[in-house]
């Protein structure tokens, strides 16, 4: 095969959409039409332009009926050149929807045709180009299975991002600049005294966040290590189904009915916890995944991850919240599960701070894939070093940024385990494209973890995974945060 090496091109993923109920949305017959557009948003009574992935029937994302192939004919209807990547699939790598990797960009005006055999689950789909995805330019996929269709449960998505009135490139920008970090110095990428990759690793300096010219209250102490960074920047708006809190979207529920809440965290920039509220909920997938049932009422969701929750409403009825909590900030959003004739009330749009998600993984330590893979020794272990700074504003993986980045090499059909190393005071969520791998350690011994697509590497962790290496060709491997991936933080998983 002929090697694919290193392309300059501008990658990413993430935000956006209108994920309505799944009779809302367009159904899978012969092929489908999406249309990557523009549209305009209500926030808090101020109207917004943003990007939209529309089906035919002029909402927001695509469901998938059991069986069905995804025969879909992409149009890009706006001024720009675009792509869309359908996170967590696994298409030939011809249609994965990495600009020129290896299929170019579509221009304005340009469709093109994707036929391949989908996974069913809970996925979404994204420009993979960063100032887009920051733009909105996303929206749910969803593709049931018969155990879908044959359970006695309601479906409703909550598809979940970050939203800023200032341009998208203008976002990045600030981000990226680190302009509110200006005369701070502080490394991301230091511990001990050691050297790693050719980086130095130094004493560890605590980090604060920066938002939209002002400081972030989001920092969390880590023991005695210093403070941990959760958010990069300060969103004007956190959306459920594109709307804020003021306004949210009210879904019609029965009393002693089964709902499962299919949740996408599509935001650019934004990890969120997902509360459940007076409703006891049940984990039975996670990235379209099926897992051992796994209770409770709070779950941590990174950017790119799903997950699936399992409530049942109450015999009595009544108005049920389903927030998304920004972590480390009072900022919430969320939609409402609602009986008939039940009282709805206004829910504020901040609450009390909530923490740093997980940074001992203690959820992704409970998760217990339901079909783990097949039990193998691994012939191909690397490690992925993950570090970055803030002055200036670069990430890397390896110490190397995407211009200079090396391959991780494996041949088609090989068990292989990545181990994730962060060295840095911010989480990352990683993503591998063309692939499902197993979370098997997060630093508390051998278990058959979550079957994922992207996981989070919280601040001085280690997070290995195990996989069988897929097609012979070059698949992105990146974190999910978009102005980290704006600045490098990714690389190739090289199949030969």
């Amino acid at each position: 095969m002929p090697i694919l090496t290193r392309r300059g091109f501008m990658a990413a993923s993430a935000a956006s959409s209108a994920a309505l109920l799944l009779p809302g949305l367009a159904r899978a017959t012969s092929a489908m039409s999406l249309t990557a557009t523009t549209r305009t948003l209500d926030i808090r009574g101020k109207a917004a332009t943003v990007y939209g992935l529309l089906n035919a029937q002029g909402t927001a994302g695509l469901t998938l009926e059991p069986g069905a192939r995804f025969s879909v004919n992409l149009t890009n209807a706006l001024d720009i050149e675009t792509l869309i990547h359908w996170h967590g699939q696994i298409p030939p790598n011809v249609q994965d929807g990495v600009p020129d990797m290896p299929a170019p960009k579509l221009k304005p005006g340009e469709a093109r045709a994707y036929d391949f055999a989908p996974r069913t689950g809970t996925y979404w789909m994204h420009a993979h180009i960063p100032d887009q995805e920051v733009g909105l330019l996303a929206a749910p996929l969803i593709v049931r299975s018969a155990e879908d269709a044959a359970a006695d449960q309601q479906e409703v998505v909550m598809f979940l991002h970050d939203f800023s009135f200032t341009p998208p490139d203008q976002v990045l920008a600030t981000i990226t600049s680190g302009a509110s970090m200006a005369g701070m110095g502080h490394d991301m990428g230091q511990m001990g005294g050691m050297k790693m990759d050719g980086m130095q690793m130094g004493n560890m300096q605590g980090m604060t966040g920066m938002g939209s010219g002002s400081m972030q209250s989001g920092n969390m102490q880590m023991g005695g290590m210093g403070a941990m960074d959760l958010n990069d920047y300060d969103f004007d708006a956190y959306l459920a189904n594109d709307r804020t809190l003021d306004d949210p979207q009210v879904v019609k529920v029965d009393k002693c009915g089964k709902v499962l809440l299919r949740i996408v965290n599509a935001a650019s920039a934004t990890v969120f916890w997902i509360d459940t509220g007076a409703l006891s909920a049940k984990v039975v997938a996670v990235d379209g995944e099926p897992v051992q049932p796994l209770p409770g009422t709070r779950f941590g969701l990174a950017m790119a991850q799903r997950i699936d929750l399992v409530v049942t409403i109450p015999g009595g009825g009544g108005a049920f919240p389903i927030l998304a909590l920004r972590e480390g900030a009072v900022e919430r959003t969320g939609i409402i599960l609602a009986t008939a004739g039940a009282k709805v009330t206004k829910v504020a749009e901040q609450g009390a701070a909530a923490p740093a998600f997980s940074a001992d993984l203690t959820q992704e330590a409970a998760l217990r894939a339901l079909t783990p893979l097949a039990d193998r020794p691994a012939t191909n272990r690397q490690m992925l070093m993950l570090a970055g700074s803030m002055q200036p504003y670069v990430w890397t993986i390896n110490g190397a940024t995407w211009a200079n980045h090396q391959p991780v090499l494996a041949k088609s059909g090989e068990r292989v385990e990545i181990m994730f190393h962060n060295m840095s005071m911010m989480s990352h969520p990683m993503h591998l494209h063309g692939h499902k791998f197993q979370v098997v350690d997060v630093g508390q011994g051998r278990f058959a973890g979550a079957l994922r697509d992207t996981v989070l590497v919280p601040p001085m962790a280690m997070v290995t995974v195990a996989l069988d290496a897929g097609e012979a060709a070059s698949w992105m491997l990146h974190c999910h945060h978009m102005a980290h991936l704006a600045t490098g933080m990714m690389t190739e998983f090289l199949v030969s």
